[in-house]
């Protein structure tokens, strides 16, 4: 049976850099919502063991990409602790709409979606924490989209506390080009010491993100991009980018700026939700996407 699983984007709606480990990582404050829009999965339970995915990535190897390791991964410590139903393995589908390197953790989000929804489908009866403890190890934001409510991030990121910032309504854009993280990060003008603030402080703050000033320096399109939604609403990056965004109080206020866009811009108008939609499928409250 074919089920629908959605993979929603996240935005980072502030971003501080506040120190540097002596491993390299950095340390940050960032605060995690969802957007009801992402790509959406599907999954095919099978019955000989075999991970299956039917949509490659030009130029990855399916050993490496984030959706098998991520159910293989699953299917491996289901199996050591016994609960690993006889052949559990899976078809999976992706019906990509995130870009690449944009800062919406679309591969994170994929990673957590296929975790959650085959320990649903498999019932394989690994708690959240466990899947939030496998997740980890395919990167820091695959956590959140497992515990699938807005958080507020500490440490390099795994140190989640859930909030309910206000769901605004968003214009995200992307601005053609991709941002790889070491980038920003080993960039010497990076801010590295912003000082650390209770979340209760930083909600009622003015938002922004450290990376932003780095990624318009070395990326001229994000320089163009933000400097033409700053003249319609306040805006910024997202993660490390390459995607910005612009926040409204109405969808109608985002669709009319997105209807005046110039050709270059490619954007999508998107509702910040503090539930993810993958939490709200599992337990009902919505159709799949």
């Amino acid at each position: 049976m074919l089920t629908r699983w959605p993979s929603p984007a996240k935005l980072n709606l502030f971003l501080y850099i506040t120190g540097r480990r002596e491993d390299g990582y950095h340390t940050l404050q960032t605060l995690f919502q969802f957007l009801d829009y992402g790509d959406t999965i599907t999954i095919e339970p099978r019955h000989d063991g075999v991970i299956n995915l039917l949509t490659p990535i030009d130029g990855v190897a399916d050993e490496d990409n984030l959706i098998v390791r991520a159910a293989l991964l699953l299917q491996d410590e289901a199996r050591r602790l016994g609960k690993l139903p006889a052949g559990a393995g899976a078809n999976l589908d992706v019906e990509k709409r995130l870009p690449m390197g944009g800062g919406l953790g679309g591969g994170s989000s994929n990673a957590a979606t296929v975790l959650v929804a085959l320990n649903h489908l498999w019932q394989t009866g690994l708690s959240e924490d466990q899947l939030a403890e496998l997740g980890v190890s395919l990167g820091a934001d695959v956590p959140v989209f497992v515990r699938g409510h807005a958080a507020f991030a500490e440490g390099v990121g795994e140190n989640l506390t859930p909030v309910d910032p206000e769901e605004k309504w968003y214009l995200v854009a992307h601005p053609g080009v991709s941002i790889p993280t070491p980038v920003i990060f080993n960039d010497p003008e990076l801010p590295r010491d912003t000082p650390k603030r209770s979340v209760e402080t930083l909600l009622n703050c003015e938002f922004s993100n450290d990376c932003e000033l780095i990624a318009r320096k070395r990326f001229r399109k994000v320089d163009e991009l933000l400097s033409w939604l700053l003249e319609y609403a306040p805006s910024r990056l997202t993660g490390t980018g390459a995607c910005v965004f612009a926040e409204f109080n109405t969808e109608s206020a985002a669709r009319q700026v997105l209807e005046q866009a110039p050709e270059w811009l490619h954007g999508f108008v998107a509702r910040g939700i503090n539930l993810s939609p993958l939490h709200q499928a599992i337990s009902g409250q919505a159709e799949y996407w």
